[in-house]
Protein backbone atom coordinates (compact mmCIF):
# COMPACT_ATOMS: atom_id res chain seq x y z
CA UNK A 1 0.00 0.00 0.00
CA UNK A 2 3.05 2.67 0.98
CA UNK A 3 4.67 1.59 -2.28
CA UNK A 4 1.38 2.34 -4.38
CA UNK A 5 1.04 5.53 -2.42
CA UNK A 6 4.34 6.50 -3.29
CA UNK A 7 3.99 5.80 -6.87
CA UNK A 8 0.74 7.89 -7.09
CA UNK A 9 1.82 10.65 -5.31
CA UNK A 10 5.84 10.85 -7.48
CA UNK A 11 3.46 11.35 -10.35
CA UNK A 12 1.33 13.64 -9.29
CA UNK A 13 4.86 15.81 -8.34
CA UNK A 14 6.14 15.62 -12.11
CA UNK A 15 2.88 16.81 -13.21
CA UNK A 16 2.68 19.46 -10.05
CA UNK A 17 5.87 20.50 -11.15
CA UNK A 18 5.58 19.86 -15.72
CA UNK A 19 2.23 22.80 -15.20
CA UNK A 20 4.56 25.01 -12.89
CA UNK A 21 6.73 25.35 -15.47
CA UNK A 22 4.23 24.83 -18.50
CA UNK A 23 1.68 27.72 -16.78
CA UNK A 24 3.21 29.38 -13.81
CA UNK A 25 6.39 30.25 -15.17
CA UNK A 26 4.54 32.50 -18.69
CA UNK A 27 2.31 33.96 -15.41
CA UNK A 28 5.57 34.97 -14.09
CA UNK A 29 7.25 36.30 -17.12
CA UNK A 30 4.28 38.35 -18.40
CA UNK A 31 3.97 40.28 -15.01
CA UNK A 32 7.39 41.10 -14.86
CA UNK A 33 6.85 42.19 -18.71
CA UNK A 34 4.37 44.69 -17.95
CA UNK A 35 6.65 46.18 -15.24
CA UNK A 36 9.53 46.36 -17.91
CA UNK A 37 6.86 48.52 -20.41
CA UNK A 38 5.24 50.73 -17.79
CA UNK A 39 8.89 51.15 -16.64
CA UNK A 40 7.79 50.73 -12.79
CA UNK A 41 10.30 49.62 -10.50
CA UNK A 42 9.35 48.13 -7.10
CA UNK A 43 11.53 46.64 -4.03
CA UNK A 44 13.17 43.78 -4.75
CA UNK A 45 11.01 41.73 -2.12
CA UNK A 46 8.00 42.79 -3.59
CA UNK A 47 8.49 41.76 -7.39
CA UNK A 48 9.35 38.48 -6.49
CA UNK A 49 5.86 38.54 -4.47
CA UNK A 50 3.64 39.91 -7.19
CA UNK A 51 5.23 38.12 -9.78
CA UNK A 52 4.40 34.72 -8.30
CA UNK A 53 0.47 33.35 -9.20
CA UNK A 54 -1.14 32.58 -6.02
CA UNK A 55 -1.98 29.58 -6.95
CA UNK A 56 1.53 28.36 -7.68
CA UNK A 57 2.08 28.79 -3.94
CA UNK A 58 -0.71 26.84 -3.12
CA UNK A 59 0.23 23.90 -5.68
CA UNK A 60 3.49 23.83 -3.89
CA UNK A 61 1.81 23.33 -0.23
CA UNK A 62 -0.12 20.73 -1.76
CA UNK A 63 3.01 18.99 -2.72
CA UNK A 64 4.04 19.62 0.70
CA UNK A 65 0.79 17.96 2.35
CA UNK A 66 1.33 14.73 -0.01
CA UNK A 67 4.68 14.00 0.42
CA UNK A 68 4.06 14.35 4.34
CA UNK A 69 1.10 12.67 4.34
CA UNK A 70 2.82 9.62 2.64
CA UNK A 71 5.92 9.55 5.13
CA UNK A 72 2.99 9.68 8.25
CA UNK A 73 1.35 6.30 6.26
CA UNK A 74 5.46 4.74 6.18
CA UNK A 75 5.15 5.28 10.27
CA UNK A 76 2.00 4.30 10.96
CA UNK A 77 1.50 1.40 8.21
CA UNK A 78 4.76 0.34 8.43
CA UNK A 79 4.83 -1.44 5.24
CA UNK A 80 7.00 -0.76 2.09
CA UNK A 81 10.18 -1.46 1.00
CA UNK A 82 13.29 1.02 1.16
CA UNK A 83 14.67 -0.24 -2.13
CA UNK A 84 11.62 0.82 -4.12
CA UNK A 85 11.54 4.11 -2.18
CA UNK A 86 15.15 5.15 -2.98
CA UNK A 87 14.54 3.95 -6.74
CA UNK A 88 11.40 5.53 -6.95
CA UNK A 89 12.71 8.92 -5.51
CA UNK A 90 16.04 9.03 -7.98
CA UNK A 91 13.88 7.88 -10.93
CA UNK A 92 11.13 10.94 -9.76
CA UNK A 93 14.23 13.68 -9.37
CA UNK A 94 16.25 12.41 -12.32
CA UNK A 95 13.22 13.09 -14.68
CA UNK A 96 12.69 16.50 -13.18
CA UNK A 97 16.24 17.36 -13.87
CA UNK A 98 16.61 15.43 -17.00
CA UNK A 99 13.06 17.01 -18.72
CA UNK A 100 13.97 20.70 -17.28
CA UNK A 101 17.46 20.61 -19.16
CA UNK A 102 16.09 19.29 -22.51
CA UNK A 103 13.23 21.45 -22.41
CA UNK A 104 12.61 24.50 -20.12
CA UNK A 105 16.19 25.11 -18.52
CA UNK A 106 17.46 26.89 -22.05
CA UNK A 107 14.12 29.03 -22.57
CA UNK A 108 14.51 30.65 -19.06
CA UNK A 109 18.47 31.10 -19.17
CA UNK A 110 17.59 32.94 -22.20
CA UNK A 111 14.46 34.98 -21.03
CA UNK A 112 17.07 36.34 -18.14
CA UNK A 113 19.73 37.50 -20.22
CA UNK A 114 17.32 39.28 -22.64
CA UNK A 115 18.24 42.75 -23.46
CA UNK A 116 14.78 44.13 -21.49
CA UNK A 117 15.13 41.85 -19.17
CA UNK A 118 18.71 42.46 -18.31
CA UNK A 119 18.12 46.59 -18.54
CA UNK A 120 15.51 46.72 -15.73
CA UNK A 121 17.59 43.76 -13.23
CA UNK A 122 20.18 46.71 -13.85
CA UNK A 123 18.33 49.46 -11.51
CA UNK A 124 18.57 47.41 -8.40
CA UNK A 125 21.97 46.49 -6.49
CA UNK A 126 23.86 43.44 -7.17
CA UNK A 127 22.44 41.62 -4.26
CA UNK A 128 19.04 42.11 -5.63
CA UNK A 129 19.99 41.37 -9.11
CA UNK A 130 21.87 38.22 -8.54
CA UNK A 131 18.70 37.32 -6.25
CA UNK A 132 15.98 37.96 -8.79
CA UNK A 133 18.19 36.31 -11.67
CA UNK A 134 17.98 32.90 -9.87
CA UNK A 135 14.27 34.05 -9.23
CA UNK A 136 13.46 34.28 -12.64
CA UNK A 137 16.33 31.73 -13.82
CA UNK A 138 16.37 29.30 -11.83
CA UNK A 139 13.93 26.35 -11.42
CA UNK A 140 10.71 26.69 -9.16
CA UNK A 141 10.53 25.04 -5.76
CA UNK A 142 9.55 21.12 -6.96
CA UNK A 143 12.35 21.40 -9.82
CA UNK A 144 14.79 22.97 -7.21
CA UNK A 145 14.26 19.99 -4.48
CA UNK A 146 14.51 18.00 -7.45
CA UNK A 147 17.61 19.19 -8.83
CA UNK A 148 19.20 19.36 -5.42
CA UNK A 149 18.22 16.10 -4.18
CA UNK A 150 19.15 13.87 -7.03
CA UNK A 151 23.00 13.45 -7.27
CA UNK A 152 23.02 12.45 -3.59
CA UNK A 153 20.42 10.13 -4.28
CA UNK A 154 21.70 8.74 -7.10
CA UNK A 155 25.02 8.48 -5.45
CA UNK A 156 23.49 6.16 -2.54
CA UNK A 157 21.41 4.26 -4.87
CA UNK A 158 24.39 2.90 -6.86
CA UNK A 159 26.58 2.57 -3.47
CA UNK A 160 23.66 0.05 -1.73
CA UNK A 161 22.50 -1.25 -4.75
CA UNK A 162 25.89 -2.38 -5.85
CA UNK A 163 28.77 -2.14 -2.94
CA UNK A 164 27.67 -1.91 0.56
CA UNK A 165 23.82 -1.90 2.01
CA UNK A 166 23.57 -1.15 6.24
CA UNK A 167 20.91 -3.72 8.07
CA UNK A 168 19.11 -3.73 11.78
CA UNK A 169 19.22 -7.41 12.94
CA UNK A 170 15.43 -7.50 14.60
CA UNK A 171 15.65 -10.75 16.31
CA UNK A 172 17.69 -13.27 18.28
CA UNK A 173 17.79 -15.94 15.79
CA UNK A 174 21.50 -14.98 14.64
CA UNK A 175 22.57 -14.91 18.58
CA UNK A 176 25.10 -16.00 19.98
CA UNK A 177 26.81 -14.67 16.20
CA UNK A 178 24.45 -11.39 16.08
CA UNK A 179 22.37 -9.73 18.62
CA UNK A 180 19.14 -8.13 18.79
CA UNK A 181 20.37 -3.98 18.01
CA UNK A 182 23.54 -4.76 15.98
CA UNK A 183 23.89 -2.84 12.60
CA UNK A 184 25.62 -4.94 10.21
CA UNK A 185 27.31 -3.89 6.32
CA UNK A 186 26.47 -6.56 3.55
CA UNK A 187 28.12 -6.88 0.60
CA UNK A 188 26.10 -6.18 -2.27
CA UNK A 189 28.77 -7.68 -5.14
CA UNK A 190 30.36 -10.73 -3.81
CA UNK A 191 27.11 -13.05 -5.36
CA UNK A 192 27.14 -10.87 -8.03
CA UNK A 193 25.64 -7.45 -9.08
CA UNK A 194 21.80 -7.60 -8.96
CA UNK A 195 19.29 -4.99 -10.30
CA UNK A 196 17.63 -3.03 -7.51
CA UNK A 197 14.27 -3.72 -6.39
CA UNK A 198 13.46 -6.65 -9.01
CA UNK A 199 17.28 -8.53 -8.10
CA UNK A 200 18.07 -9.59 -11.50
CA UNK A 201 21.76 -10.59 -11.67
CA UNK A 202 23.36 -8.51 -14.37
CA UNK A 203 27.15 -9.83 -13.72
CA UNK A 204 28.41 -12.85 -12.42
CA UNK A 205 31.20 -12.42 -9.62
CA UNK A 206 30.83 -15.20 -7.13
CA UNK A 207 28.50 -17.95 -5.51
CA UNK A 208 27.48 -18.30 -1.62
CA UNK A 209 29.79 -20.80 0.28
CA UNK A 210 28.86 -22.91 2.63
CA UNK A 211 29.48 -21.05 6.07
CA UNK A 212 28.21 -17.47 5.07
CA UNK A 213 25.53 -14.99 6.76
CA UNK A 214 23.52 -14.29 4.26
CA UNK A 215 21.06 -11.83 3.89
CA UNK A 216 18.31 -12.98 1.57
CA UNK A 217 14.64 -12.47 0.82
CA UNK A 218 12.91 -16.33 2.08
CA UNK A 219 10.54 -18.05 0.06
CA UNK A 220 7.25 -16.63 1.14
CA UNK A 221 7.40 -12.96 2.04
CA UNK A 222 9.50 -10.06 0.73
CA UNK A 223 11.11 -9.32 3.90
CA UNK A 224 14.93 -9.41 4.59
CA UNK A 225 15.98 -11.87 6.14
CA UNK A 226 19.40 -12.85 8.03
CA UNK A 227 20.62 -16.35 8.24
CA UNK A 228 23.63 -19.42 8.15
CA UNK A 229 24.40 -20.86 4.45
CA UNK A 230 24.38 -24.78 5.71
CA UNK A 231 23.72 -26.14 2.43
CA UNK A 232 24.84 -25.60 -0.91
CA UNK A 233 22.76 -26.84 -4.27
CA UNK A 234 22.96 -30.65 -4.45
CA UNK A 235 24.01 -31.37 -0.56
CA UNK A 236 22.58 -33.85 1.39
CA UNK A 237 21.70 -32.19 5.10
CA UNK A 238 20.74 -34.31 7.76
CA UNK A 239 20.03 -33.12 11.52
CA UNK A 240 20.01 -35.82 13.93
CA UNK A 241 20.22 -35.51 17.93
CA UNK A 242 21.09 -31.26 17.13
CA UNK A 243 24.29 -32.23 15.16
CA UNK A 244 24.50 -31.63 11.53
CA UNK A 245 26.03 -33.77 9.09
CA UNK A 246 26.62 -32.58 5.09
CA UNK A 247 26.97 -35.42 2.61
CA UNK A 248 27.69 -37.71 4.95
CA UNK A 249 29.77 -35.48 7.24
CA UNK A 250 29.50 -34.93 10.51
CA UNK A 251 30.29 -31.18 11.18
CA UNK A 252 32.21 -30.95 14.38
CA UNK A 253 31.06 -29.45 17.77
CA UNK A 254 32.95 -28.15 20.50
CA UNK A 255 30.95 -26.95 24.10
CA UNK A 256 32.00 -24.01 25.16
CA UNK A 257 29.76 -23.46 28.14
CA UNK A 258 25.93 -23.79 29.19
CA UNK A 259 24.15 -20.45 30.23
CA UNK A 260 23.11 -19.19 32.33
CA UNK A 261 25.87 -20.74 35.38
CA UNK A 262 23.42 -21.51 37.87
CA UNK A 263 20.38 -22.36 35.46
CA UNK A 264 21.86 -23.97 32.44
CA UNK A 265 19.49 -23.68 29.29
CA UNK A 266 21.30 -23.49 26.52
CA UNK A 267 24.77 -24.94 25.32
CA UNK A 268 27.20 -22.68 23.15
CA UNK A 269 29.25 -24.67 21.03
CA UNK A 270 32.00 -23.66 17.92
CA UNK A 271 30.88 -25.08 14.42
CA UNK A 272 33.20 -26.34 12.34
CA UNK A 273 31.13 -26.16 8.86
CA UNK A 274 34.14 -27.75 6.52
CA UNK A 275 36.52 -25.27 7.18
CA UNK A 276 34.29 -21.93 8.55
CA UNK A 277 34.05 -21.76 12.31
CA UNK A 278 31.33 -20.21 13.82
CA UNK A 279 29.69 -19.82 17.30
CA UNK A 280 25.89 -21.10 17.96
CA UNK A 281 23.34 -21.63 20.49
CA UNK A 282 20.95 -24.64 21.52
CA UNK A 283 18.81 -25.66 23.38
CA UNK A 284 19.70 -28.44 26.72
CA UNK A 285 15.82 -29.78 26.14
CA UNK A 286 15.51 -33.03 23.97
CA UNK A 287 14.43 -32.86 20.37
CA UNK A 288 10.86 -31.77 20.08
CA UNK A 289 8.99 -29.49 18.50
CA UNK A 290 10.35 -26.16 18.80
CA UNK A 291 8.04 -22.84 19.47
CA UNK A 292 9.05 -21.05 16.13
CA UNK A 293 9.86 -23.88 13.63
CA UNK A 294 7.05 -25.71 14.54
CA UNK A 295 8.70 -28.99 13.59
CA UNK A 296 10.46 -32.30 14.96
CA UNK A 297 14.08 -31.32 15.65
CA UNK A 298 15.72 -34.27 13.44
CA UNK A 299 15.37 -34.35 9.46
CA UNK A 300 17.70 -35.47 6.15
CA UNK A 301 16.90 -32.96 2.85
CA UNK A 302 18.38 -33.16 -0.56
CA UNK A 303 19.23 -29.05 -1.58
CA UNK A 304 17.44 -28.80 -4.71
CA UNK A 305 19.86 -26.93 -7.77
CA UNK A 306 19.45 -23.33 -8.05
CA UNK A 307 18.51 -23.18 -3.72
CA UNK A 308 20.26 -23.03 -0.59
CA UNK A 309 19.42 -24.33 2.71
CA UNK A 310 19.74 -21.41 5.50
CA UNK A 311 19.81 -22.29 9.24
CA UNK A 312 19.89 -19.63 12.22
CA UNK A 313 22.80 -20.29 14.67
CA UNK A 314 20.76 -19.94 17.53
CA UNK A 315 18.89 -23.85 16.37
CA UNK A 316 15.99 -24.05 18.80
CA UNK A 317 14.89 -20.06 17.94
CA UNK A 318 15.33 -19.38 14.20
CA UNK A 319 12.73 -19.53 11.56
CA UNK A 320 14.50 -20.33 8.59
CA UNK A 321 14.59 -23.16 6.00
CA UNK A 322 13.07 -25.90 8.22
CA UNK A 323 9.73 -23.59 8.24
CA UNK A 324 9.54 -22.25 4.80
CA UNK A 325 11.91 -24.19 2.95
CA UNK A 326 14.96 -23.62 0.27
CA UNK A 327 16.40 -19.94 -0.85
CA UNK A 328 16.09 -19.93 -4.18
CA UNK A 329 19.18 -17.99 -6.01
CA UNK A 330 17.25 -15.10 -7.09
CA UNK A 331 16.23 -14.41 -3.33
CA UNK A 332 19.96 -13.83 -2.58
CA UNK A 333 20.44 -9.92 -1.36
CA UNK A 334 24.53 -10.13 -0.21
CA UNK A 335 26.88 -11.48 2.36
CA UNK A 336 26.90 -9.94 5.95
CA UNK A 337 30.63 -8.73 6.52
CA UNK A 338 30.81 -6.64 9.54
CA UNK A 339 28.83 -5.13 12.93
CA UNK A 340 29.71 -1.58 12.69
CA UNK A 341 27.20 -0.19 15.95
CA UNK A 342 25.55 -2.12 18.32
CA UNK A 343 22.22 -0.44 19.16
CA UNK A 344 19.02 -2.56 20.68
CA UNK A 345 16.77 0.47 21.23
CA UNK A 346 16.42 4.43 21.09
CA UNK A 347 16.21 4.45 24.76
CA UNK A 348 19.99 2.82 24.72
CA UNK A 349 23.33 4.66 24.23
CA UNK A 350 24.68 3.49 21.16
CA UNK A 351 28.08 1.41 21.30
CA UNK A 352 30.69 0.59 19.24
CA UNK A 353 32.08 -2.02 21.28
CA UNK A 354 30.76 -4.89 19.43
CA UNK A 355 32.35 -3.85 15.82
CA UNK A 356 34.41 -6.12 13.71
CA UNK A 357 34.10 -9.01 11.43
CA UNK A 358 31.11 -11.41 11.38
CA UNK A 359 32.48 -14.98 11.46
Amino acid sequence: MVDTILITISLLSLVIWFVQEKMARPQQQQKLNELIVSGQQIPAEQLQADTNPGWNETLFKFTAAIWIAWAASVVLIKDGDFAFVLVMLTFLSGVIVGLDKLIFAGARKAYVESKAVADYLAKYTQEQRESLSLYFGEDMVVGEYAKSFFPVLAFVLVLRSFVVEPFQIPSGSMVPTLLVGDYILVNKYTYGLRLPVVGTKVVEVGEPERGDSMVFFPPHKDIYFIKRVIGLPGDQITYKNKVLSINGKVMEQTLLAELPPLNPQVRMFSENLTGVEHLAHSSLRSNTITPITNQQGDFSITVKPGHYWMMGDNRDNSADSRSWGQVPEERIVGKAFAIWLHWPTFGDIPTFSRMGAIQ
